[in-house]
């Protein structure tokens, strides 16, 4: 079961997030997401664990845990949503430029 984790500190680590879900099973991988140009966490991350039971335990008792200061949410992760191709922008101020 993939887990979605937000709200992050900045200084948390790969290795920190695979640590809070282990305490609840097997944590098959664990991953900060970082921003390409800055290389800084975006405060979000994933976690996968195989064993479903221990992954809903973990959401249900990690959702609204304090984490270094800050009230983490951890949910089921949503597949991502396909991007349109169509590079097409739209502005409300026409007169802009």
């Amino acid at each position: 079961m993939n887990i979605y984790v937000s709200n992050l500190s900045f200084n948390v680590q790969d290795e920190d997030l695979r640590e809070f879900f282990a305490e609840y099973g097997e944590v098959a991988s664990a991953k900060i997401i970082m921003d390409k140009f800055t290389n800084r966490s975006r405060g979000f991350g994933f976690v996968e664990m195989n064993n479903e039971e221990a992954a809903q335990k973990a959401i249900t008792e990690l959702n609204g845990a304090i984490v270094e200061g800050r009230t983490i949410g951890v949910a089921i992760a949503k597949p991502r949503e396909e991007r349109s191709t169509n590079n097409k922008r739209s502005f409300s101020n026409s007169n802009r430029w």
